[in-house]
């Protein structure tokens, strides 16, 4: 029984379909074309109310199927009723039905010639103004929606690469851009059925005349003043009520096309943003009483309207203003009395976020700031890809910063701040847009981009010109992230190292026992993690790490030897940390005299032999490779000889996204590809 129900409840559409077509080839009978006719009427307005109380128009994405199925619909029922108007329509009004009569005397009081100029002027309602407008609305969001695309993946990928989201949310959102997509794409192709349909109902209309003309006069011998009252009558009977339906398809597209994507009912929309001001139904209040008071003019409802409006103005302005929160001004200290104990000595942030007064709804959890979840979201994704627990961020307000500024401090040094409008959003300029948009303009705190603070209305005008949209509190995360990584080596001291060596001799109890105390110190262990995190190398295969240290400590107790020993063995994780997918790493050399001149300044410890500007030369030259690979959508690499490598790195770490590697760091099986070598 479930089985059959299923294939009943899949038979809907395709047995719409079938009736469809039947309705082309079968005659019917008025009866019949009573029900299709009201039945069409009652679906064209029920998809009209969808549309106008539907949260956002992706909740109704299979509106341009239904638009194509109704569409069909109306052109098969003027088919049949032109069928039955041609054949029987000699007997009278009511040959094709009570819906076509109705509609031929009483909305249009049996005169052929005012039902011709409301028919033409609900064509041109339907044809010039609702279905073109609507068909040029939906041609331009589908290209811009299909433009902004790529601003809005960034957005995502921003998202989950600061720990806001997780995979199942971005696979969700990327989901959601493909059916924005998908949606306007199918809109822009839908608005071309209405038009279509729109231009059918005039040619069906003169043909429908001419031919009862010819069949009344040739066929059934009336007159031709008489067959041109029934037929025409009965045409524009029939056109006004395919026209009708049309029209409200017309209006249902149009609508939901000019929409924006807001969780809100239309209904709600216009109530809010245009019956919300009190001084605007004041002033036309104002106005309207004005043009009442003229001699000859409507008196009455003049007046009446003006009384209405005047009255909500009333009632708006009456509605208490939420009251500015008032903060008590602390107690006056106490003289101390008592001695001083340890416990007055205030502990050192470990990580530290300071904030102005205007952003303490951001952090505040009793308000729901929206801040603190994106912290531990940061906090959450860093752990994870570190390795180690990252200890929880400090929020504390500070008066003397600035209203909208905050400070981000490691172990109480202050390396990172900024400026945010905490009711704006911020645009972000991606290295591509396709306009200017209208805000302050500034930069990117965390990256440095150039950026725009934008109203939240102008969102979507900003995606589809190619920028990146986050909000404030993403911004403050995305940067703390940021500060948080380049100085993860800071974070990570005894008490964590001994938790991952706990955590690690769970499992492998041996190891842990022979690598500490009896063949390296903490101390020593605890330098090449710091020196692997200052590297950019997360320490989340400890195992690794600890038995390389427990195979290499016996020959040296070097914590920068030992750091190249690890790096060697997680060089298959580093490098595809560096390039997950491509096939061939691409890599920079540097030419062999220079790099035996500094392979000789490495091995000194000094580079006073160096003759100068080399290093600032060689930077400069990195700089510009590095660029230029970054553009092309590819990684930076240096690879250069295990001697010269630390040394190298440290000098050329302010080069953004320059990695350098060792030769004996590169996997066996993984191919590189030379892009250029940097000589002198």
């Amino acid at each position: 029984m479930t089985r059959l129900g299923n294939i009943g409840r899949g038979l809907g559409v395709p047995l719409l379909l079938l009736v469809i077509l039947a309705m082309m080839m079968v005659p019917l009978p008025p009866f019949a074309l009573d029900t299709l006719f009201t039945f069409n009427i009652a679906l064209s307005l029920a998809i009209l109310l969808t549309v106008i109380y539907v949260a956002r128009p992706l909740d109704f994405g299979v509106f341009p199927t239904v638009l194509l199925v109704v569409t069909l619909l109306r052109l098969a029922l003027n088919i049949a009723s032109t069928r039955v108007v041609l054949l029987d329509g000699h007997t009278g009004s009511g040959a094709a039905g009570k819906v076509i009569q109705a509609f031929a005397d009483f909305v249009v009081g049996g005169n052929f010639a005012v039902g011709f100029v409301v028919f033409s002027i609900l064509v041109i309602i339907n044809f010039v103004v609702v279905t073109k407008g609507a068909g040029r609305v939906s041609e331009v969001t589908a290209r811009f929606t299909l433009d902004a695309m790529p601003g809005k993946q960034m957005a995502i990928d921003a998202d989950l690469n600061a720990g806001l989201i997780d995979q199942d949310t971005a696979r969700t959102r990327r989901k959601e851009v493909a059916n924005e997509a998908d949606f306007y794409g199918a809109m822009d192709g839908a608005s071309k059925f209405v038009r279509g349909d729109a231009i059918a109902g005039i040619l069906i209309l003169f043909i429908n005349v001419i031919g009862g003309l010819a069949i009344g006069t040739m066929q059934h011998d009336l007159s031709f003043s008489e067959a041109g009252k029934i037929y025409t009558l009965l045409t524009i009977g029939d056109g006004l009520v395919a026209q009708v339906p049309s029209l409200l398809l017309s209006t249902a597209v149009a609508v939901i096309v000019t929409r924006v994507s807001d969780a809100q009912d239309m209904s709600n929309q216009i109530v809010r943003q245009v019956f919300n001001q009190p001084r605007t139904l004041a002033v036309t209040a104002g106005v309207l009483i004005t043009l009442g008071l003229i001699p000859g003019m409507p008196n009455f409802a003049f007046i009446l309207l003006a009384s209405i409006c005047g009255y909500a103005s009333w009632r708006l302005s009456r509605k208490p203003a939420p009251e500015p929160e008032v903060l008590e001004a602390a107690p006056a200290p106490e003289p101390e009395t008592r001695e001083l104990t340890w416990e007055d000595v205030t502990p050192l942030d470990t990580i530290g976020l300071e904030v102005g007064y205007r952003l303490i709804p951001l952090v505040d959890r009793q308000r729901g700031g929206p801040l603190v979840n994106r912290i531990k979201g940061v906090r959450r994704k860093l752990t994870d890809t570190l390795g180690f627990l990252l200890p929880p961020v400090h929020i504390r307000d500070n008066l003397d910063l600035k209203p909208s500024a905050y400070r981000i401090s490691v172990m109480g040094v202050p390396l990172g701040e900024g400026e945010i409008e905490s009711d704006r959003d911020l645009a972000i300029n991606p290295g591509q847009v396709y306009g200017d948009i209208k805000g302050l303009k500034t930069r990117d705190p965390a990256f440095g981009l150039d950026a725009v603070w934008i109203e939240p209305a102008q969102q979507e005008e900003a995606q589809m010109l190619g920028y990146t949209v986050v909000d404030p509190s993403t911004v403050v995360a995305t940067h703390i992230s940021q500060v948080l990584q380049q100085h993860a080596h800071e974070l990570i001291g005894h008490e964590e190292l001994q938790q991952l060596l706990e955590r690690l001799g769970k499992s492998a109890p041996k190891l842990v026992e022979e690598l500490t105390p009896k063949t390296l110190p903490m101390a020593t262990i605890l330098r090449v993690a710091q020196n692997l995190l200052a590297e950019g190398i997360p320490i989340r295969n400890i195992r690794k790490i600890a038995e390389t240290l427990a195979d290499m400590g016996a020959k040296s107790q070097d914590p920068d030897a030992l750091t190249s020993s690890v790096r060697v063995a997680l060089g298959r994780s580093i490098v595809q940390n560096i390039s997950p997918d491509a096939e061939e790493l691409p890599v920079l050399t540097l030419e062999p005299e220079l790099e035996q001149i500094l392979n000789n300044s490495s091995q000194n410890g000094s580079v006073a032999g160096l003759e100068p500007g080399l290093v600032e030369r060689i930077h400069r030259s990195l700089a510009e490779k590095a660029n230029d690979q970054e553009a092309a959508g590819e990684s930076a690499v240096l690879l250069v000889g295990p001697t010269v490598r630390p040394w190298l790195a440290k000098m050329m770490k302010g080069i953004r996204n320059l990695h350098v590697l060792a030769y004996n760091e590169i996997p066996d099986d993984r191919q590189i590809r030379m892009i250029a070598s940097v000589g002198q």
